[in-house]
């Protein structure tokens, strides 16, 4: 059992929602519903004794409605190189069961549909982050470019996968995902990203 954990590292977001997603102001999908794919890349962690640099950890969210009234459905995807501790405890973690923000989040699911060991690649390079999860699921956003050629930031916003960061603005290249019965094909739509750091 988890007792003590800490995990930082950087994240990013990308949705079916317009830029910028209402979802994170506590207002309604742009459409009749929100799916989302979430990665996490954790550059330092550790759970206990054990330690879990360097891992990957991806979610897939469906919420079929406003986003903070509905429960959502989720698959969660766990790095392949995590051995079976490391496994464990991401699962504990990233389920809630672990406490922290983590646990916030989970508040919000009505239904898991599974949880899987894939391959998870996390790509971050300026203002561009990539995810692909086995052959599931893959997204790719970009950076909008603000007042000045800087970021366009949101901080402060109650619905939240990294509190305490302002997150980036962003736009969709691309975005697919087809697993439990689940299948989105878009693009030229919401993307956020920033650093992230739980404890518990």
């Amino acid at each position: 059992m988890t007792t003590s954990w800490n995990l930082s590292g950087t994240y990013f977001e990308s949705c079916n929602c317009d830029t910028a997603c209402p979802c994170v102001f506590l207002s309604e999908p742009t459409e009749d519903e929100c799916t989302v794919l979430v990665g996490w890349h954790i550059e330092e962690g550790s759970a206990d004794e054990v330690g879990l640099d360097g891992l990957n950890v991806a979610l897939a969210v469906r919420s079929p409605g406003h986003m903070a009234k509905v429960p959502w459905t989720v698959a969660l995807y766990l790095d392949e190189r995590a051995d079976g501790q490391q496994s464990d405890a991401l699962t504990r973690i990233f389920t809630g069961q672990a406490g922290g923000h983590p646990a916030r989040l989970a508040s919000h699911i009505g239904e898991v549909l599974g949880i899987s060991s894939v391959a998870i690649d996390f790509t971050a390079d300026g203002r561009r982050r990539a995810l692909r999860i086995g052959d599931v699921g893959s997204a790719e956003i970009e950076a909008i470019e603000g007042q000045g050629g800087g970021d366009v930031t949101v901080t402060g916003h109650p619905l939240c996968i990294a509190p305490g960061d302002p997150v980036v603005v962003a736009r969709s290249t691309q975005l697919a995902y087809h697993d439990h019965g689940l299948d989105w094909e878009l693009s030229e739509k919401n993307g956020f990203f920033s650093p992230f750091a739980y404890g518990g």
